[in-house]
C-alpha cells in the first residue's frame, strides 16, 4: 500500500475521506462507481494522483472528479473504446480520453 508523500495517507483513506467529504448525492454516486470498478475485476489498483482517485491496472482506466453538479469519470483510453451507446458525454473533442 502506497502512502502520500504529503499527507502520509494511503490512497484507499484519501478516497474514504473524499467520498466523507461529499454528505450528498455526490459522495454516494463516488462511492457508487468506486465500488462498480474495483468488482469489475481484482487487478485494479486505487492511486491518488492530481488531488483525484485514480483507478488503475497496467496504467490508468479512470480519474473520479467531484463537482458541484457532477461526478465525472475521465478514461485515460476512453478514445479507443467502441461507444455505440453514446454513454460518453465529455471530453469529446480529445483524441485519447473521454470522460462521462
Amino acid at each position: 500500500m502506497n502512502k502520500n508523500a504529503t499527507t502520509g495517507d494511503s490512497p484507499r483513506e484519501l478516497i474514504d475521506a473524499r467520498i466523507k467529504e461529499y454528505d450528498d448525492w455526490r459522495g454516494e454516486v463516488l462511492a457508487a462507481v468506486r465500488e462498480l470498478i474495483l468488482a469489475a475485476d481484482a487487478s485494479i489498483v486505487e492511486e491518488w494522483k492530481w488531488n483525484v482517485p485514480v483507478w488503475s491496472s497496467n496504467g490508468v482506466i479512470c480519474t473520479g472528479e467531484v463537482y458541484k453538479a457532477a461526478v465525472k469519470l475521465t478514461f485515460a483510453k476512453g478514445a479507443a473504446v467502441a461507444d455505440p451507446a453514446g454513454l460518453f458525454n465529455s471530453s469529446l473533442e480529445g483524441k485519447v480520453r473521454r470522460a462521462l
